[in-house]
């Protein structure tokens, strides 16, 4: 994990998107998040100590869908060959916040998604205001077209936190209200139920989307299914 400084940052932006404005200060106490996002062969460890789905019938895993990149072998769940080290895609906002709970940690705040991102300088991308490049992060791809979470080094955010643009999406804790940002207003409520906030954009995203303060308006996102393009990474 990297440890992100507390303090103030400037969380949205003025330029962008409606539901990123009004830009606004925000102040943290420091924070752990991982460095990469959690890839299939960690979330099929997972699946093979808590299952598919909770003992009420909710879906952690979408295991039956054409995009997941986790099966059955004998018995036992596994990481598809050749997709070890993707960011897992198709766990349900559920899953991800038990699977971030069976690792001892939680999923990070939008706040703290877009600062381990952004950083304190108001940066564009996480690796600073230059366009994208295949260099620094997977996008405009073909569907379901995710790479190895260790392609993207160029792409590092100020703090060394990898993977914050392209490749997947991040479920984040956060549920998806208008700013101001206020962790104290109800949409840190954990509860399963409210549309959750998406950040970082996808393979399948245009360079527009793969912003630091993107916050993933036209995406398909019922929190109670996975997806294609969504993952996630823990914090603590």
């Amino acid at each position: 994990m990297v440890t992100i400084p507390g303090g103030p940052f400037t969380l949205g932006s003025n330029d962008g998107p409606d539901d990123e404005r009004p830009a606004h200060t925000v102040t943290l106490p420091a924070f752990q998040i991982d460095r990469q996002p959690v890839i299939n062969a960690q979330f099929a460890e997972f699946l093979n100590a808590r299952g598919h789905s909770t003992a009420q019938g909710a879906r952690l895993y979408d295991y039956d869908d054409n995009d997941a990149r986790i099966h059955q072998v004998a018995g036992k769940y596994t990481a598809d060959r050749g997709f070890e080290n993707h960011p897992v895609v198709e766990p349900s906002w559920l899953g991800a916040r038990e699977y971030c709970a069976w690792r001892g940690k939680r999923l990070p705040t939008e706040a703290e998604w877009e600062k381990a991102a952004r950083g304190a300088d108001v940066r564009r991308y996480p690796w600073g205001n230059s366009a994208p490049d295949k260099t620094r992060a997977q996008f405009g791809a073909r569907f379901n077209d995710t790479a190895p979470v260790e392609n993207f080094a160029a792409g590092a955010s100020a703090y060394g936190v990898l993977g914050m643009a392209g490749n997947a999406w991040h479920w984040v804790s956060s549920a998806y209200r208008p700013y101001p940002y206020r962790a104290d207003d109800g949409r840190e409520d954990l509860n399963p139920g409210p549309v959750r906030a998406t950040r970082g954009g996808g393979h399948d995203s245009p360079a527009d989307e793969i912003t630091a303060t993107q916050r993933g308006r036209n995406l398909s996102r019922n929190p109670r299914a996975g997806h294609h393009n969504i993952a996630f990474r823990c914090a603590k």
